[in-house]
């Protein structure tokens, strides 16, 4: 059944003060929601945050947040909240699991506990759920077999499924977005995943950035702004998913590296670093079903978006609602 927001409503954004949940709550904003966000602020900004958002700082494993679920009675959760790196998985994977599988379960137990359901958008992964996939299996639909290979796939797969089992035990309704790797302005320079706000942080402060291996493993870039609305398109659509939220589009680093160096003409150069390990060399995604299911696709062209990203950087960062 399609649902929508009827402003005013109550809307709970999960991890809200981070570089995607922030853009989020500000679209949420703008179309007249009553946005509360609850970030444990680890990794989150309350500087991201729209001022008409109401911030809660509390994290998703705590035992209070039942009683902030129900003092919120929200229409619509959207769940951001994670611990997304990679790396921190294979190092750490209980921890991983402890934030992304049991913070998930807490909240999905708190949302059984409330008279009227809300309806529940989960934000998982399509660059790190399907794993190292052959040729013939690029780029991958929904119906593959997803075969992660960190710890942080498996957990993002793993509430995937805890997601049909509640929604067949308790009535949970819910969807499932997939995001190929997102970019934009508020995008951590500092972490591992964004390699455009890392680059482009580098090259506007004139040092050498490192390429790691050939430059030629590729990856689907999508702008923050269009994943948020693909988001609620989802939501808007009544379907679970899980969609694949992308652009279809195989981009290599060295590709990315040359378009950075055409809007950062003073830069410090680049040099060729050892693969990593454990990075998968090629993944970008089939969006054909969101394209047919939800009238959706990607707008932002990739140069566009990288331009909108480095003006970003270049200007210091933007208060939240502005970029």
């Amino acid at each position: 059944m399609a649902r929508d927001l009827s402003p005013p409503a109550n809307v709970l954004v999960t991890g809200g003060a981070g570089f995607i949940g922030s853009h989020l709550v500000d679209r949420l904003v703008e179309t007249g929601q009553r946005v509360h966000v609850i970030d444990s602020l680890e990794t989150g900004n309350a500087a991201n945050l729209h001022p008409s958002a109401e911030l809660i700082q509390a994290d998703i494993r705590d035992g209070s947040l039942g009683g902030i679920v129900a003092e919120v009675a929200p229409a619509a959760v959207f769940h951001l909240a994670a611990q997304v790196s990679v790396a921190v998985s294979a190092r750490d994977p209980e921890r991983d699991a402890q934030v992304n599988l049991i913070g998930s379960l807490n909240l999905l137990q708190a949302l059984v506990a409330l008279k009227a359901r809300p309806r529940f958008i989960f934000f998982s992964t399509g660059g790190g759920i399907y794993g190292d996939l052959c040729p013939e299996d690029l780029p991958p639909r929904e119906s593959l077999l997803a075969q992660p290979l960190s710890p942080y796939g498996a957990s993002k797969l793993a509430v995937e499924s805890y997601l049909r089992v509640y929604g067949h035990l308790h009535g949970i309704d819910y969807g499932i977005v997939r995001p190929s790797n997102v970019y934009g302005p508020r995008q951590d320079p500092h972490g591992e995943a964004g390699v455009i706000a890392i680059f482009a942080q580098a090259m506007l402060a004139g040092r050498q950035v490192t390429i790691f291996g050939d430059g030629e493993d590729v990856r689907d870039y999508i702008y923050v702004s269009d994943l948020v609305e693909g988001a609620l398109a989802v939501y808007r659509s009544g379907r679970r998913g899980p969609y694949n939220l992308g652009t279809g589009l195989a981009v290599s680093v060295n590709q990315l590296h040359a378009s950075l160096c055409e809007l950062i003409p003073d830069h410090g150069g680049a040099v060729h670093g050892p693969p990593r390990p454990g990075d998968i060399p090629r993944i970008w995604l089939d969006v054909a079903a969101a394209e047919r299911d939800l009238g959706w696709r990607a707008e932002t062209p990739l140069r566009e978006g990288m331009g909108r990203t480095v003006d970003w950087f270049r200007g210091g960062g933007s208060p939240a609602g502005a970029g």
